[in-house]
């Protein structure tokens, strides 16, 4: 299977899967012969961002091995040896399908592809920075939309701003549902419901449930963006990642949406 790409003369270049995989790796190795004096060891991500059609992503898939990414993962592996770029054993590669190549990433000529390579300080300073908007879809919050950070303590959920544990301590919640509200949906959200914080491994935010947020109390469950998925929370020492436009259900009814975008 091949397709076509328009070049800016206007000739067509034609690509099947691995002619365009040849491409986006060669790209790749000539992006890291640049790395001089060994720098490579300061290497802790690289990036692809493909921003293809929906006729062409599948060869653009089939070509970064999509569906197994840890063998693009070795080609790149391979290159760095064959030419002595000592890339750290914790090295990263991260392939995401995306609307709009960023501004900030190097094109790749004549194709929907572009590439970043992130150094470890780097990493540390975007993960410190990364920010996220939690919106308020049904039940009454004290606030309609709550901004988290990857720097912010855990932020806990739950009915009222206060409750007791079974320890006699006093948990604080700080997206709070007003137990006295009108909003049938807030009858069902435990004060001790679920929390979310800041992943530094995964660099994700992750939400858990609390002992209020499991079976048999209340319930916890995220609708899930990328493919619809319903995924039930049944423990509170299991957390899930959450992505942009998950919706995470509490109770019966209270929904709040997860994204990084701005409103």
């Amino acid at each position: 299977m091949a397709f076509s790409l328009f070049k800016r003369s206007g000739e067509k270049q034609p690509w099947d899967v691995k002619s365009l995989r040849e491409v986006i790796l060669r790209f790749i190795k000539e992006s890291l012969q640049k790395i001089e004096g060994g720098e490579g060891g300061h290497i802790k991500e690289l990036k692809l961002f493909i921003a293809s059609d929906a006729e062409d992503k599948p060869i653009y898939e089939g070509a970064v091995y999509v569906h197994d990414k840890q063998l693009f993962k070795n080609e790149v592996q391979k290159i760095a040896d064959d030419f002595a770029i000592n890339l750290p054993l914790d090295w990263t590669l991260d392939v995401e399908f995306t609307e709009e190549l960023p501004v900030e990433a190097k094109r790749i000529s004549d194709l929907d592809v572009a590439f970043v390579m992130n150094t470890r300080k780097q990493v540390a300073h975007n993960a410190a920075s990364f920010t996220a908007y939690l919106r308020i879809l049904s039940g009454e919050a004290e606030k309609e939309e709550y901004l988290i950070k990857a720097t912010d303590p855990k932020l806990n959920i739950g009915r009222d701003k206060k409750a007791v544990t079974e320890n006699g301590s006093f948990r604080l919640n700080q997206m709070v549902f007003p137990g006295e509200s009108r909003d049938e949906s807030n009858k069902y959200i435990s004060r001790q419901h679920a929390h979310i914080e800041w992943d530094a491994e995964s660099e994700r935010f992750m939400i858990f449930a609390d002992e209020g947020g499991v079976p048999p109390r209340n319930k916890t469950k995220i609708h899930i963006a990328a493919d619809g998925k319903m995924i039930k929370l049944n423990s509170t020492q299991i957390g899930h990642p959450l992505s942009e436009g998950d919706q995470v259900i509490l109770g019966e009814s209270a929904v709040f949406l997860y994204s990084t975008v701005v409103a």
